[in-house]
């Protein structure tokens, strides 16, 4: 995972992003870091055409294959012990 204080415009990263219609579905899906253009000095995520303030605890993955790592951890049927 990349602490987002080590990311800087330019950046291409992945996120697990949650369909904010359908709660229950989740994708990988790349994004780029950004200079937030209503909030200069702060960076962004540009995502599906849309600003987000990268907040401390996001997690931002430099690349596909470690989000799609997490990802499995996350949503496996198996409980793993680092998650409860």
């Amino acid at each position: 995972m990349i602490d987002p204080k080590d990311v800087k415009p330019g950046d291409e990263v992945y996120v697990i992003y949650r369909n904010p219609h359908t709660p229950t579905v989740s994708n990988i899906k790349p994004a780029e870091i950004v200079q937030h253009p209503n909030d200069p000095g702060q960076n962004a995520l540009f995502l599906y055409e849309t600003y987000h303030l990268i907040e401390e605890n996001d997690a931002l993955f430099a690349s596909e294959q470690a989000a799609q790592e997490a990802f499995d951890q996350i949503y496996s049927d198996e409980p793993d012990e680092t998650f409860i």
